[in-house]
């Protein structure tokens, strides 16, 4: 049988590829921008040379940010974070949504620990109280006043505890009926089930870790101890020449706070991109289907 497209449908179609290739540039052209502004000369820039191909090309920039050991010392300070923070704050947030998640016969004080979880998101201590927390508590200069004062993500459990709310009862009754706890529902038939959502979290929280940089500078106190982003902060706000051989300072007359800038941006993005692929087939597939069986 066959089956032709209609004027308007045809119409339809043409409109709607048009405007999401339109809507695709808009959203790379930054990004393109960026890449070609962090290849460019300091003088091509400064004239307004450079758009999208980079004008007199130079790596300048990019051995700028390298070139330094504090550099990789850094980098590998964000991706202990990366790993401890995310597995740590999903973790918690897979623990807390799944009783939340539960009916009030279930669990009675669900009401009271959902409010208790809410009222947090609407009033904070504010920094200097989280500081002085972080003090007392003598974590100062470790790797963990860089997890725990954000392991517990509120906006993650309320997201997971809804999902987990969504899933069919009859899971619920089919493991009670089998002998199943509540920690073999979760490990065995929530969590299996609910890897879109896990994935899609896990993305948004690896990106918060890896780009946050204002926690690296208050909470340590050497510079030798900062997250990559940290690191990058002060490179390009408070360029120290001090710190600087001959050979970096003559290399800055081709390098300027612009180009610094959109090496800086590519060089904290690469990790992401390579992250964000694996986890991307979760965010279109089914999250249920074929959960149950008759």
């Amino acid at each position: 049988m066959n089956y032709r497209l209609s004027a308007g449908r045809k119409l339809f179609l043409v409109s709607n590829y048009v405007f999401l290739t339109l809507l695709a540039f808009a959203c790379m052209f930054p990004l393109l921008h960026v890449f070609a502004v962090s290849l460019s000369s300091s003088h091509a820039v400064t004239a307004g040379k450079v758009w999208l191909i980079p004008v007199d090309s130079t790596l300048s920039s990019y051995k700028m940010v390298l070139s330094q050991k504090a550099f990789f010392v850094s980098f590998w300070i964000s991706v202990k974070r990366v790993i401890l923070g995310t597995s740590i704050s999903m973790l918690l947030a897979v623990l807390a949504a799944y009783p939340l998640s539960r009916d009030q016969v279930q669990f009675k004080p669900r009401t009271v620990y959902a409010w208790f979880f809410v009222l947090s998101t609407m009033f904070s201590g504010g920094l200097i109280p989280l500081f002085m927390i972080v003090k007392s508590t003598h974590l100062l200069d470790t790797i963990w006043a860089l997890v725990i004062p954000g392991a517990v993500n509120v906006f993650n459990i309320i997201l997971l505890l809804n999902f987990f709310r969504s899933l069919p009862k009859e899971l619920d009754d089919a493991a009670k009926i089998d002998g199943a706890g509540h920690l073999a529902s979760l490990f065995r038939i929530y969590i299996p089930l609910s890897l879109a959502s896990l994935a899609t979290l896990t993305v948004f929280t690896v990106v918060g870790h890896w780009n946050s940089w204002f926690d690296g500078l208050i909470y340590m106190n050497s510079p030798d101890r900062y997250p990559l982003q940290s690191f990058l902060q002060t490179i390009v706000i408070k360029q120290d020449l001090s710190k600087l051989d001959h050979r970096q300072i003559e290399a800055l007359s081709d390098v300027s706070s612009r180009t610094n800038k959109a090496a800086q941006i590519f060089v904290a993005t690469i990790p992401i991109l390579f992250v964000y692929p694996f986890l991307q087939r979760y965010f279109v597939s089914g999250i249920v289907l074929g959960s149950v069986k008759e």
